[in-house]
């Protein structure tokens, strides 16, 4: 049975008897209930509430739009190195460490941000890069997976915000351990207006992955320090 119904101009996708397979601060995913290999984000709204209180007066002009993780992530899929790759026909390569992503639908939740659900080869949700580092899992295939993961960054100038092991996914499904990112998509305003800049985004991009071996490091041997301190000492 589907699990949609209608409404005036438009079907909307029911997700009131399903729980998410995932959350963040920001945002609940869930299965798509017509279409297992699709995820759909949904936002939390209290979230976006509680970050506008917390905002300074100024910062409260620019309103809460930019405060919604799903805007964000749709204006991050409009940069300029993924359009570039979508013009020049590379899917394989666009595609190769992100989910493919297919805009936004309508659910009983609000509006969804419509994505490819990364899977293992027995069918599983991939698991979070951040859960198989903690479970003692950073095996020497996981690491060639990282370093193909940032020489994929690196190559494709595709920008992202800090790179956080739980925002990353590790599938197995061509055979080999890959990296998917699938959340932190994107860049500020200011950053992602100088990608046009000859030579800056080389230097972002690699002023990121400089901060995501440091997390990584964090993760294996923290020592008892907050991220805050180990960053600070390292």
């Amino acid at each position: 049975m589907s699990n949609t119904h209608q409404r005036p101009g438009a079907m909307v996708i029911d997700l009131s008897s399903l729980l998410p397979f995932a959350q963040g601060a920001n945002r609940f995913c869930f299965q798509h209930p017509d279409n297992p290999d699709r995820c759909l984000k949904v936002i939390r709204p209290e979230s976006i509430q509680a970050r506008y209180r917390k905002q300074s007066p100024v910062k409260r002009l620019l309103g809460k739009a930019r405060l919604n993780d799903n805007t964000q992530e749709l204006r991050a899929h409009q940069q300029t190195a993924l359009q570039h790759l979508k013009q020049v026909d590379s899917a394989d390569v666009l595609w190769g460490h992100l989910p493919q992503f297919f805009g936004t639908v309508e659910t009983s939740l609000g509006t969804a941000n419509e994505s490819e659900l990364i899977r293992g080869a027995d069918g599983a949700i991939a698991p979070t890069l951040e859960s198989l580092i903690r479970n003692e899992q950073a095996t020497p295939e996981l690491w060639n997976a990282i370093h193909r993961f940032e020489a994929w960054l690196t190559q494709t100038r595709i920008l992202t915000r800090n790179l956080l092991p739980h925002n990353l996914v590790v599938t197995d499904r061509t055979g080999r351990p890959e990296l998917f990112l699938v959340d932190g998509l994107g860049a500020p305003a200011i950053p992602q207006a100088l990608a046009l800049v000859p030579g800056w985004s080389p230097h972002f991009i690699a002023r990121k992955l400089r901060r995501f071996r440091k997390r990584l490091a964090w993760e294996q041997n923290s020592e008892g320090l907050s991220w805050e301190d180990f960053q600070r000492l390292r």
